[in-house]
């Protein structure tokens, strides 16, 4: 493939963008395993694009046909192109990440479901519909697991309801968390493996309790990562996508 190929794919802009990037010396391309990159500035030069190492404008990058990372999303953000009172999720990736094409579809990476602007924590984000569909679809069981912070303290009785199934106002049907552990007096670890609009919420509140702060910290046997801070992202490595399956 082509270099300009490769950069546009990886959404450093149109094809002419760059091609201009690469001519002006921006670009440079580790070749064999190299230690140090070397300057490439012929934008039609062909490269093997799986594993392809490559620096653009100083930072590396690596090539990826479709991108899977992850987000620790911070509070006072929302999970949308067009916030209403908040900034958005996306202003936090970089510009290649929310450019990358797409053929029918949104340009760039797209988170996979939704967290609320105070709640914080695990956000996947791909460009793969099919990925996205199997994180988000109710059908697929995916387990996510939530910290919440209570205002009033768990009791036993509180877990047992939230096991059994607390019938929310707009649905008859029960909602049943898949496991609930106490972990302090007012924390606990609450698993859904679906996203009703605002769930754990208004589970907590159908045992008389109430939210008070709530952390999504695993998807899957995948943890977000102890070592990432508020606002950081990341790619998902091929091991952390067989944790999330």
């Amino acid at each position: 493939m082509q270099l300009q190929d490769i950069l546009y794919s990886q959404g450093f802009g149109i094809r002419r963008v760059c091609s201009g990037l690469v001519q002006q010396g921006w670009v440079q391309v580790y070749e064999d395993g190299a230690a140090e990159p070397v300057q490439v500035t012929d934008s039609t030069q062909e490269y093997e694009p799986e594993g392809l190492r490559f620096r653009v404008q100083g930072v590396d990058w690596e090539y990826h046909e479709k991108g899977y990372a992850l987000l620790y999303k911070p509070a006072g953000t929302e999970c949308s192109q067009k916030p209403s009172a908040h900034p958005s999720i996306y202003t936090l990736l970089p510009a290649p990440l929310r450019q990358r094409p797409n053929k029918g579809a949104v340009q760039g990476l797209q988170a996979v479901g939704r967290l609320d602007q105070d709640t914080t924590g695990f956000l996947l984000l791909s460009d793969d519909g099919q990925f996205i569909h199997r994180m988000s679809s109710p059908k697929k069981h995916v387990p996510k697991v939530y910290r919440v912070t209570t205002k009033h303290p768990v009791t036993q009785t509180m877990v047992d309801k939230l096991l059994a199934g607390v019938v929310l106002d707009d649905d008859p049907k029960p909602v049943k968390a898949a496991a609930c552990e106490i972990v302090e007096e007012c924390v606990l670890d609450l698993t859904l493996t679906e996203g009703k609009y605002h769930q754990v919420k208004r589970m907590l509140a159908a045992v008389s309790n109430r939210v008070e702060s709530l952390h999504r910290w695993k998807i899957g046997s995948l943890a977000l990562p102890e070592d990432m801070k508020p606002g950081e992202w990341r790619w998902l490595s091929a091991q952390d996508l067989e944790k999330l399956r």
